[in-house]
């Protein structure tokens, strides 16, 4: 028996199996080639080239598979009129125009759970580096300076810290559970409590900054984020207070962490993520307080080969059914 839900679920099926599907931004090598050797997908020129590839293939377009980084925005989801599934490599969609996606009817998903382990393993190196000031020190070793100036300035103890997390999700919980071996206390803000879990919650962020040694940013990214750690908060952590940030640059008011780190009101940063990437600011080159990484908190083979394996089951599972395996939102028929 043929239903209207069956009806319009194949209806949509066939409209996406007619369709293309186009590579936005910089892709994992090995996706990219997967991507044009099985899915004869197209890519999304840059620069002059792209009005004109828009107007002979944007309307062939059904699906797009992009990263966190690049996304989709509203410019680029007008022009691909039957546009219905937004594919994320990595976890954060925040580049992406979900308001939008969702009015239009667009799926969108991404690739959660796979890389919580690399990127609170990432957080809770860059908090001991970070305290502990090993790439500083390391430095100090290469650059001839041990037999010349004697013992490496003393650091400040990990163990027994007071830790607060901003964004108890899956990541912030993976982060706070690893904590806990290292005798730390934990708090976190979020948006809400978190039923039944063992760390005190703070009603706002400048306030757990307040009580605590190290902050640790592990919120998602996207406008009901941004610069939620605000000159405030900051301010709040204080000059014996320490920033580690793995979750999207926006969510730090980089000008304000950026003046208090060199007018020494932090004691130090480590940083994964940055306002605008691939730049970051100058000023914060010449800290020995701050470690800076370039956005590899889940830069592992193990890691990165399970988000692409996800980001293509997505792809698949879409072409062949019209869902998402891990959707942010689900396509409707347009």
């Amino acid at each position: 028996m043929v239903t209207a839900e069956s009806s319009v679920k194949e209806a949509a099926v066939q409209t996406v199996s007619e369709g293309r599907v186009l590579k936005v931004g910089p892709l994992k090598p090995s996706l990219t080639a997967t991507l044009t050797e099985k899915y004869d997908a197209l890519d999304l020129p840059v620069g002059d080239d792209r009005t004109r590839f828009l107007a002979e293939h944007g309307e062939s377009v059904t699906a797009v598979v992009t990263s966190g980084r690049t996304g989709v925005d509203a410019a680029l989801m007008t022009e691909l009129p039957n546009l219905c599934a937004i594919v994320h490599f990595g976890v954060g969609y925040d580049t992406t125009d979900v308001a939008l996606a969702e009015e239009l009817g667009i799926g969108v998903s991404n690739t959660p759970d796979v890389l919580t382990d690399c990127v609170a393993d990432t957080a809770v190196g860059l908090l001991i580096d970070t305290l502990r000031g090993f790439s500083a020190a390391d430095r100090f070793v290469r650059d001839g300076r041990w037999p010349a100036e004697g013992n490496f300035p003393l650091t400040r103890q990990v163990s027994g810290t007071r830790v607060g997390i901003v964004g108890l999700g899956r990541i912030g919980s993976a982060i706070a559970t690893r904590l806990t071996g290292f005798g730390c206390t934990i708090s976190y803000h979020n948006r809400r409590e978190v039923p039944g879990s063992p760390f005190a919650y703070v009603g706002s962020a400048a306030a757990l900054a307040a009580g605590v040694d190290v902050l640790i940013v592990a919120a998602a990214g996207g406008k009901g984020t941004e610069k939620l750690v605000d000159r405030e908060v900051l301010e709040a952590l204080g000059p014996d207070g320490y920033l580690i940030n793995v979750a999207r640059g926006s969510v730090v008011d980089e000008d304000a962490l950026v003046e208090l780190l060199t007018e020494r009101k932090l004691a130090g940063a480590g940083l994964d993520v940055f306002a605008r990437e691939p730049h970051v600011p100058e000023a914060l080159l010449a800290l020995d307080t701050v470690v800076l990484l370039p956005h590899v908190a889940s830069g592992t083979t193990e890691t990165r080969a399970a988000m692409e394996a996800l980001t293509l089951q997505n792809l698949d599972e879409y072409l062949a059914q019209g869902t998402l395996t891990t959707p942010v939102l689900e396509p409707r028929s347009r």
